[in-house]
């Protein structure tokens, strides 16, 4: 599967990077996940390794509470859930921008379609999606074992006959790391230099497959392809009072690439 990424400078130093939203393919892997646990206990096989059946169950977990906060969503104004809701999205606004585009970058992800402004140097945009991947990496990793720690705090909470807030938004944090940390050594896998897998690798060097530690690449052609793009260069010209790109300019590339809005402006507003 290829995923379009686009990558443009929104404030300063401040870069983008996001992916653009595939409907379709968004809709099909969901079907593909167990909605019940009867579904559950028939796909996970002793045949089938541990990693893939502990994927099958995070995904499982992970389905259950989306369609929980779909719920929450669409509680009546003013009812409990509706305040919860509420409470989420403050807390979700928290979430790095860079930690919700490395969780986009799924497993199945084979090649990476990489936009950017045409006045940009095409090594400069790829050497900056390595740096993202690779310092995400460590930071994801501290983040996983941390939050696996803290939420035995919250456990005992769950007897309480109300729902255990903190409990479960470290379970999602915990998650959403663990799931980040997946995209961002997959981000690393495809956007790593042909040259660099070829001298660390240990195939012949007439072979047409090279491994490394980032996974098993075609030499035949590198699975990222830069895209310069005229279109989004002339839509980063329309700047604000403090440098950044304006609202009118991020609505128009968010509606042109099809990126989320809020996403991008979590960008220009980080420090």
């Amino acid at each position: 599967m290829t995923a379009r990424l686009i990558v443009f400078p929104v404030r300063g130093r401040n870069w983008c990077f996001s992916r653009s939203i595939q409907h379709s393919i968004t809709g099909s892997e969901s079907a593909q996940n167990p909605s019940t646990l009867k579904d559950l206990w028939k796909k996970i096989s002793t045949e089938k390794p541990v990693r893939e059946n502990a994927e099958l169950l995070v995904d499982f977990v992970s389905n259950k509470m989306n369609k929980g906060w779909s719920g929450l969503e669409k509680a009546p104004e003013g009812s409990f859930k509706n305040r919860i809701y509420g409470l989420g999205l403050r807390l979700l606004a928290r979430v790095k921008p860079s930690e919700i585009f490395l969780k986009s970058i799924s497993k199945d992800i084979t090649k990476v379609e990489v936009a950017f402004p045409s006045s940009l140097n095409p090594r400069l945009v790829r050497r900056r999606l390595r740096h993202i991947a690779l310092r995400f990496t460590k930071e994801n990793l501290a983040m996983c074992t941390r939050g696996a720690v803290i939420h035995k705090k919250y456990f005992y909470g769950s007897i309480l006959p109300m729902p255990n807030i903190p409990f479960f938004w470290v379970l999602f944090r915990t998650y959403s790391h663990w799931r980040a940390l997946q995209g961002s050594e997959k981000l690393i896998q495809l956007v790593t230099d042909c040259s660099e897998i070829q001298n660390s690798g240990n195939g012949d060097s007439d072979g047409t497959e090279s491994k490394s530690k980032f996974g098993t690449h075609d030499l035949a052609g590198p699975p990222w392809v830069l895209k310069p793009s005229e279109d989004l260069e002339k839509l980063l010209h329309c700047k604000d009072d403090e440098g950044g790109l304006s609202q009118c300019a991020i609505t128009d590339i968010c509606k042109n690439f099809d990126l989320n809005a809020n996403d991008v402006l979590k960008y220009r507003n980080s420090l």
